[in-house]
């Protein structure tokens, strides 16, 4: 077997019916693994566990709220009851929820956007990570985001969370290297999901005299970014813990 299959792997993905998070689900089960899904629309959901059962390989589909302690346990709780384990983890879900200047902010609204974006990555890397420490292995990828490393004064809220994601990887990699247990993050930037696409901002992929743009000056599809997912859950990743990759295109803005 190739060291960047994941055959037989048992992988939580949460957000994982949103663009980066779905696409993550369906690059893992095209590399083997048998895949839950979670987010907060069951129906949503139903549709990509039924897209990842086409390619012959198991799914559930979990609806789960990442804020709420007793759905996360439960989400891994049902993975656990059903395949035994819990091989990789990919902390997906997340939001930035408002688009505000940091004191036009409420702290209602800062408090839910810490809760989405740092403390669900916390409660699901835990519940997970408590598995893995059982079975003395397991790969976590957590997804921040280029806010969580650039400033982004319109959304301070989300930046904060994404950043608090980047030092909870590195920590619980120290953490849990003893264990065997890889995490990782990537901080995906301005990226061509369906519903981006939707909104009619993605930059087109040809010049005006018709020339392609350069690859790394056209935003990232889902799919880069589940690619290096694929990679930091497989085993020639192993050697690789505490990292951050950032998935991104070389816009002026985001140097």
């Amino acid at each position: 077997m190739s060291n960047f299959e994941l055959k037989g792997k048992i992988a939580i993905v949460t957000g994982g019916a949103g663009g980066i998070g779905s696409s993550i689900a369906m690059e893992y089960a095209k590399a083997g693994a048998n895949v839950v899904v979670a987010s907060r629309n069951q129906e949503k959901l139903d549709k990509v566990a039924a897209e990842i059962k086409s390619l012959g390989r198991e799914s559930l589909a979990i609806a789960t709220d990442i804020t709420i302690p007793e759905q996360v346990d439960n989400m891994v709780k049902q993975t656990v009851d059903r395949f035994g384990r819990v091989d990789i983890m990919v902390s997906c879900a997340g939001g930035a929820l408002h688009m505000k200047k940091p004191e036009e902010l409420t702290p209602d609204e800062w408090n839910a956007g810490i809760a989405l974006n740092l403390t669900g990555t916390f409660l699901c890397d835990i519940a997970a990570g408590k598995v893995m420490i059982e079975q003395k292995s397991g790969k976590i990828i957590n997804i921040s985001s280029t806010a969580g490393v650039n400033l982004n004064p319109m959304m301070s809220h989300y930046a904060a969370g994404k950043a608090g994601v980047i030092n909870l990887t590195k920590t619980l990699a120290l953490a849990w290297a003893q264990h065997n247990i890889n995490v990782n993050c990537i901080a995906p930037g301005f990226t061509a999901t369906e519903a981006i696409r939707r909104m009619g901002i993605v930059p087109p992929d040809k010049n005006e005299d018709g020339t392609p743009v350069p690859r790394l000056l056209r935003i990232p599809e889902p799919e880069n970014v589940a690619d290096l997912a694929v990679f930091l859950a497989s085993a020639a990743s192993d050697h690789i813990t505490g990292e951050l990759f950032v998935i991104r295109a070389l816009f002026a803005m985001e140097r």
